[in-house]
């Protein structure tokens, strides 16, 4: 059937477009996986979100991916605890991995919806995330997730461990910068790699709680 008697072939076409570029960032040619991917961090992020919040995510998606993100909502009982293992293991139920797994497969996600939305959208969405939560939807380490939530850092020793991770993103965003610049300027090509450069430093940034959302251009 074409697209011209296919009311519903244009919407098709562009989930297919999002999936493809989640599964190419997760590196692979399994679209269920991808497809499993998505809806779990739809509905984990969605779950932590207040009502409004959550409306104004949902717009940005393709229709099709509207309605798996909107499946199952109670907006009655969101938004739930901002419990970092309890995202975690959320995440990883419903996207079939362990949840060692889980932080990686949420931050490729993550990386193929900063692609994929309007710009300075996504990073809204994660500004209005704690800190903890917007770490493991950037990808950080498994462990440092458990630190943050007590289970392995004494009390003693996590500011000054918090420190040392700020001092972290801090070095990742200006070396993400130093690697933005390295193209030659005045190219269509430097321009784009410098754009990508700062938007990637920005989320750097913001899982720390260093900057606050993107300015959106007037």
């Amino acid at each position: 059937m074409s697209h011209h008697t296919d009311p519903f072939a244009p919407a098709l076409h562009t989930a297919n477009q999002w999936l493809r570029t989640v599964a190419d960032r997760l590196g692979t040619e399994d679209r269920i996986f991808a497809h499993k991917a998505v809806r779990a961090w739809l509905h984990t992020v969605r779950d932590r979100l207040p009502v409004g919040a959550a409306a104004h995510l949902s717009a940005q998606l393709p229709e099709i991916l509207r309605g798996i993100f909107y499946e199952g909502w109670i907006p009655s009982h969101v938004p739930v605890a901002h419990d970092g293992p309890a995202f975690i293991s959320q995440f990883a139920r419903e996207a079939g991995v362990s949840p060692e797994d889980a932080v990686t497969l949420a931050g490729a996600v993550t990386d193929a919806f900063a692609e994929l939305f309007s710009p300075g959208q996504l990073d809204h969405v994660l500004a209005q995330l704690p800190v903890k939560l917007r770490q493991i939807l950037l990808g950080a380490d498994f462990r440092e997730i458990l630190a943050a939530a007590a289970v392995f850092t004494p009390p003693d020793i996590a500011p000054l461990a918090d420190l040392e991770q700020r001092i972290q993103a801090l070095t990742d965003a200006v070396a993400v910068l130093a690697r933005g610049l390295e193209a030659l300027p005045g190219s269509e090509s430097a321009t784009t790699a410098q754009v990508s450069a700062a938007q990637q430093a920005h989320r750097i940034l913001l899982a720390e709680g260093l900057t606050g959302p993107a300015a959106r251009p007037h």
